[in-house]
């Protein structure tokens, strides 16, 4: 519910800054715009000397200005925040068998299905995270091959073993796993 309301408040602020900002921008570089715009000239300002000074004299302005501005910073540092934030699974939520179910530390299952995926033959290197919900946990998994391996049966093996041994032995209904997957890169030897 959040991501696309997130994502549709990111498109209108985006669209509002660029249409104001290409429009101060092609007047400033000569562009005419129609006579309704606010802003209509190359040397004309924003605010203007009326506007600027009309509330200085009285004594609530400038404490209400620096609130207000203070207050649009502190979301603004909140909402961007809130998109830097890590989508990791901090627990899941393990069916225990007595109705109530037990956490399991996300962390503890992601080291667990690396080891596992690092196992499988031609595996170099395995990251794991853990989103979604914690009834619900979906894995990524990134997968670093070793020239030798075989795509087709390491994928096979890391969702017929290593992705179905974690969902089996977390209780999970199921367990939606992407993998990724790239090759070492290896420098050739000259040979003289």
């Amino acid at each position: 519910m959040l991501k696309p309301l997130n994502r549709i408040l990111l498109a209108l602020a985006g669209l509002v800054l660029l249409v104001f900002g290409g429009a101060v921008l092609a007047t400033g570089l000569g562009a005419s715009l129609p006579s309704w715009w606010f802003y209509d000239g190359q040397g004309a300002v924003l605010l203007s000397d009326g506007a600027r000074t009309r509330w200085r004299d009285e004594g609530f302005w400038w404490p209400v200005v620096f609130a207000v501005l203070a207050v649009l910073v502190i979301l603004l540092l909140w909402w961007l925040l809130a998109q830097a934030r890590r989508r990791r699974l901090r627990e899941v939520l393990v069916d225990s068998g007595d109705g109530e179910g037990a956490l399991l530390r996300g962390p503890a299952m992601e080291s667990v299905l690396a080891s596992d995926a690092e196992a499988a033959e031609g595996v170099a290197r395995a990251r794991v995270a853990l989103t979604g919900r914690r009834s619900e946990p979906r894995a990524r998994i990134r997968l670093l091959l070793e020239a030798h391996a075989e795509p087709a049966d390491t994928l096979h093996h890391i969702g017929a073993e290593t992705v179905a041994r974690a969902r089996d032995s977390a209780g999970l209904a199921e367990l939606p796993a992407e993998v990724r997957m790239r090759a070492v890169r290896h420098r050739a030897e000259r040979v003289n």
